[in-house]
């Protein structure tokens, strides 16, 4: 039993350690002003430490710093648009219909950041997406008012896409 009480408290100790070091990690780019000695005399743990604590919103909303993943999602949400204004143009609603029904799959994901960022863009944009999604759904749909209201909506989205 004495030899036994050793071995418990490093295998603890070992496995706390192991635990610790385990911890895992969200990838994110950094990018540090040009001449800043900060990043380069801080330590990695200070660094992490800052990283992890910080929430999705926080950092999409931050207007100097856009997550890979909203550039993505903004990336998406342009593709969208441009896809339902061909499918307008051309005259096929239903296909238009289908494009424009991804729209709130790639907007559910930035639209926290962007009514933080810009409250009055969130609320064109809300505004815009629902005018089309009522005007896809019409038995028959304007095609000048639709693309008036896509143009309005592209316009938005890239506003509110740069950092």
């Amino acid at each position: 039993m004495n030899r036994f009480n050793p071995v418990l408290i490093v295998s603890l100790i070992s496995l706390m350690a192991l635990v610790g070091c385990n911890k895992g990690e969200e990838p994110t780019a950094q990018t540090s002003p040009a001449g800043s000695s900060v990043s380069d005399t801080a330590s990695p743990a200070a660094t992490t430490s800052a990283q992890t604590s910080a929430s999705p919103a926080a950092t999409t909303s931050a207007p100097t710093a856009v997550s890979p993943n909203a550039n993505t999602e903004f990336k998406g949400l342009e593709a969208v648009v441009t896809n339902t204004k061909t499918a307008v143009v051309a005259g096929n609603f239903t296909k238009a219909k289908g494009e424009f029904d991804k729209f709130e799959d790639f907007w559910s994901k930035v639209e926290d950041g962007v009514k933080a960022k810009s409250p009055t863009t969130y609320k064109e944009i809300e505004d815009k997406s629902d005018e089309i999604k009522a005007g896809l759904k019409a038995s028959a749909p304007n095609k000048p008012k639709l693309l008036t209201a896509l143009a309005s909506l592209n316009k938005n989205v890239t506003s509110v896409a740069k950092p």
